[in-house]
């Protein structure tokens, strides 16, 4: 009887509202991205004392990081497919529930290679998680204001986590240990995981359609092979055997890809898809926006503890303006672009974090805190919050019900996959500059120069957008 009340409690709570509350189908959107961006950068602050528990070589701590980079950016598309054709809360649930249990295997490994096992776990989950975070988002929310200041608060809260991960990653290793960066995710994904079931309702537009096996194949094995031969650059440079064979070989699979696509009755990306504006210019500028803003947190960081000499914690209180300025301009961005369109507000944001790079570029040996890292970090982060809002409004606006997944996962792609690159391009950069030298001086000349070139990529993003993206969001 015991267990029959239970089975029927269980069913009970699990039967979905007729009509969830939209912030909280909002709220646990964003909590599954925010998990999602966080640990991407969490685990930096905590790879020394890693490296010293598990006795990793230098070789496995940095695939402690390619390990989720690389499975989140290849599996993207395919999780974002995935949940159109069976169904977008299943996916999150899925998602979600693997990051979870990986994020405990990581936090209670033992051995180097079952942390890393646990880490491309993990992004394999927020592959199949992170497309369903804002394809229920948008599914919740009519088109219009009350849709812009839902995808303003899913920017926000991103951008949030990338930016909060060096604070929280401080404060827990110091507090506690670096299992708790990864072990933190638990509880936290267990609650989502609870109000996900009781709340979420379940949508797709899949028509009956079959997973493009095929093509799932070759676009998770491109995507893989390059970031893969992205996360080679910085150990074995730009033209190694060990970087060019896997960069070559992810564009030649990519290549089969599009040609698989283009003759299959139900493809997993229909190239029609690219031939709509809002798609296509929208990822490209996102592209171009993640290759310099990625890079924005992880050179700070560095310029910070290795020239600065701020604790870990300190650097991460360092950026707490920063981050607070991103959810600013998030939340700014909607009621701008009913003035001023998206186009406007994307180009407008962009202009002023060029402005902070610019001001960033000028960093000394011995910076104040004020003129060196804060209100340029500011700058920066807030153009950010204006940019990202507007972008991924076009990014997913004019495409059909039945890709909304797809052109989630496109943007979550062409942000990861740019941030990627910029980062493997930007620290061959400053490590070239440098020459070796780990001087105070010479490693401030080398973050220096990243600063500035990262102002001319999102210079040259500025025309792009003036010139490529709609003037406003699409209704179609």
């Amino acid at each position: 009887m015991t267990s029959m009340l239970g089975a029927a409690d269980v069913a009970r709570l699990s039967r979905r509202p007729a009509t969830p509350p939209t912030w909280v189908v909002v709220a646990l959107a964003c909590a599954g991205q925010f998990l999602v961006v966080l640990d991407i950068s969490v685990v930096n602050v905590a790879l020394p004392s890693m490296r010293a528990d598990l006795h990793l070589s230098e070789q496995g701590l940095q695939w402690v990081v390619n390990a989720y980079t690389i499975a989140f950016a290849g599996f993207m598309l395919l999780g974002g497919r995935a949940g159109d054709l069976y169904g977008r809360k299943r996916m999150f649930l899925v998602g979600l529930g693997l990051f979870t249990l990986a994020s405990l295997g990581g936090g209670l490994a033992q051995e180097g290679w079952q942390l890393l096992v646990a880490r491309g776990a993990q992004g394999l989950g927020a592959a199949v998680l992170a497309p369903s975070t804002l394809t229920i988002l948008t599914s919740a929310v009519p088109e219009g204001a009350a849709r812009a200041r839902a995808i303003a608060t899913w920017t926000a809260v991103g951008a949030g986590g990338g930016a909060a991960g060096g604070l929280v990653g401080g404060l827990l290793v110091d507090a506690l240990s670096w299992r708790w960066v990864l072990l933190i995710n638990v509880p936290v994904g267990a609650v989502v995981l609870l109000g996900s079931v009781v709340w979420l309702v379940e949508s797709r537009a899949g028509d009956g359609r079959r997973l493009d096996l095929p093509g799932a194949v070759l676009v998770t094995a491109g995507l893989a092979t390059l970031a893969y031969g992205i996360s080679q650059t910085e150990a074995a440079g730009w033209t190694a055997g060990a970087t060019l064979v896997p960069l070559l070989a992810g564009l030649a699979l990519v290549g089969c890809f599009l040609a698989v696509e283009a003759r299959t009755a139900a493809p997993l990306m229909p190239l029609g898809l690219l031939r709509v504006r809002s798609v296509s210019s929208a990822n490209v500028a996102m592209f171009l926006s993640g290759s310099a803003m990625f890079c924005m947190w992880f050179f700070m960081t560095l310029y910070a503890q290795n020239v600065l000499g701020y604790s870990p914690l300190d650097a991460g209180l360092a950026l707490v303006p920063s981050s607070l300025a991103v959810v600013v301009g998030s939340k700014a961005a909607p009621r701008l672009m009913r003035v001023l369109g998206a186009r406007a507000v994307a180009a407008l944001g962009t202009v002023v974090a060029v402005v902070g790079f610019g001001w960033q570029s000028t960093m000394s040996a011995d910076g104040a805190f004020l003129t060196a890292i804060m209100f340029p970090g500011i700058l920066m982060m807030l153009g950010a919050g204006l940019a990202g809002t507007p972008l991924a409004a076009l990014a997913t606006s004019g495409a059909a019900p039945g890709e909304a997944g797809l052109v989630s996962g496109l943007v979550n792609t062409s942000r990861t996959m740019g941030g990627s690159l910029g980062l493997a391009v930007m620290s061959t950069i400053a490590a070239a500059r440098t020459g070796g030298d780990r001087s105070p001086q010479a490693l401030t000349e080398g973050y220096a120069l990243v600063f500035r070139v990262g102002a001319g990529v999102l210079a040259g993003g500025v025309v792009l957008m003036l010139v490529w993206l709609p003037r406003k969001i699409s209704t179609s």
